[in-house]
């Protein structure tokens, strides 16, 4: 079974911008440096670079699979999974489980919920006698590090949630060789982890919210995408397939820019495409971190916020709710910090566990947004955590109850 390409980054600069989105990728040597206006490649016709035919079609077709596993249970839910056998790797001998793993970083919001929700995951097994963490802090050569500190250490398996790609893999390479390894969030370039867990991916993401678009927006509608930074391809692949549903509509992609995910930019950008355009009458972002800056600055203008897709960020979520906004909220869920832990159990007993553990991508929408809008909870919290009902819920995650 092949696996969807690794994840790439363009520079060092646009890593610092894509922490601030719920996904994270690796940095190939040179890129150009992230930009604040619409590059010629964005509306020339031409898509990006990254963008795979196959792998648009792959994942829009699993946006539509029935997901197999328990009901209100995504976590522990697959798509479309080819199984395979893990006899080899079933713990043998009596004692409980020491389960370790070697983190990319804690360096966003989407990963401190994550983790909160891994920890809170363990405490359901009382097989798991040990639980060893370490975090690399975002740095590939601490992580390599680690890695080979963990795999002497008695663990039974190891987690891996990369920091890059290419630069992880000889390391994961070299765990797979004595233990069992299961890898998460984001890839690496050889197949030798038990199993690979992740959601949908990109397309499914940016087809989601331009669909939203195409169906809110009268045609001839001036849309303003919203870009984090050129080069990082998971993002690229929701712009990619947000393109691919543009250029099918009559709506008007009017400009593509790119706010780094600053807040004040992201305010100074939409400031200026009202003044330029007239109106803006839709507003499409590869990342919702800074959607509610983007609804204040056409309040700052005096002019109705038009349909626009975010993320599901609390701050996102209340504005949506308390300004009565036409929204739409695709996901990169955090529930998938649960599946490692159960992977890795399964595999322990010698159960099958799918060679890609690919889980569901839900989407917040007008019709379920009260389900995912917390009372008391603190504004960069994601509400896709799938822990509600995980222990210390919600203090844990800095909420009120």
């Amino acid at each position: 079974m092949s696996r969807p390409r690794p994840l790439l980054i363009g520079s060092a600069a646009a890593l610092a911008a894509a922490l601030l989105a719920s996904c994270t990728s690796d940095v190939p040597p040179e890129a150009p440096a992230a930009a604040s206006q619409s590059s010629g490649s964005e509306t020339d016709g031409k898509q990006s670079e990254f963008f795979q035919q196959a792998e648009y079609e792959r994942q829009l077709k699993l946006a539509e699979a029935t997901p197999e596993g328990p009901e209100g249970k995504p976590w522990e839910q697959m798509l479309e999974p080819e199984m395979k056998d893990t006899s080899q790797y079933a713990k043998k001998g009596s004692g409980g489980v020491h389960l370790c793993f070697s983190n990319a970083g804690v360096f966003n919001p989407w990963r401190q919920v994550g983790l909160k929700t891994m920890k809170a995951e363990v405490e359901l097994h009382d097989e798991i006698s040990e639980f060893t963490v370490l975090d690399a802090q975002g740095k590939d050569d601490k992580q390599i590090s680690d890695i080979q500190e963990l795999t002497g250490k008695g663990c039974d398996a190891l987690i891996v949630s990369p920091n890059t790609t290419a630069t992880l893999t000889p390391a994961v390479k070299e765990a797979c060789g004595k233990l069992p390894v299961i890898v998460f969030d984001r890839g690496v370039e050889t197949d030798c982890a038990v199993t690979f867990i992740n959601p949908i991916g990109g397309y499914g993401y940016g087809d989601v919210a331009a669909d939203f678009l195409v169906d809110k927006v009268k045609p001839k509608g001036k849309i303003l995408a919203l870009r984090i930074s050129p080069g990082v391809d998971v993002l690229e692949n929701r712009w990619s397939a947000a393109k691919v549903a543009f250029d099918k509509s009559e709506l008007d992609v009017v400009d593509v820019k790119f706010t780094e995910g600053d807040t004040a930019k992201t305010k100074s950008v939409v400031a200026d495409a009202i003044s330029r355009h007239g109106q803006i009458d839709g507003v499409w972002m590869d990342s919702g971190a800074t959607a509610v800056a983007a609804v204040e600055a056409f309040e700052d203008a005096g002019v109705d916020v038009p349909p626009i897709t975010g993320e599901d960020q609390q701050d996102f979520l209340q504005a949506w709710k308390d300004k009565d906004l036409t929204a739409i909220a695709p996901t990169y869920p955090t529930f998938q910090w649960r599946t490692p832990v159960i992977a890795a159990l399964r595999v322990l007993d010698g159960k099958q566990v799918p060679e890609e553990w690919k889980l569901p991508q839900p989407t917040v929408t007008q019709d379920n947004l009260d389900t995912y809008l917390k009372d008391g909870m603190p504004p960069l919290h994601y509400a896709m955590c799938g822990c509600e009902k995980l222990p210390g819920f919600p203090e844990d995650w800095g909420g009120k109850k």
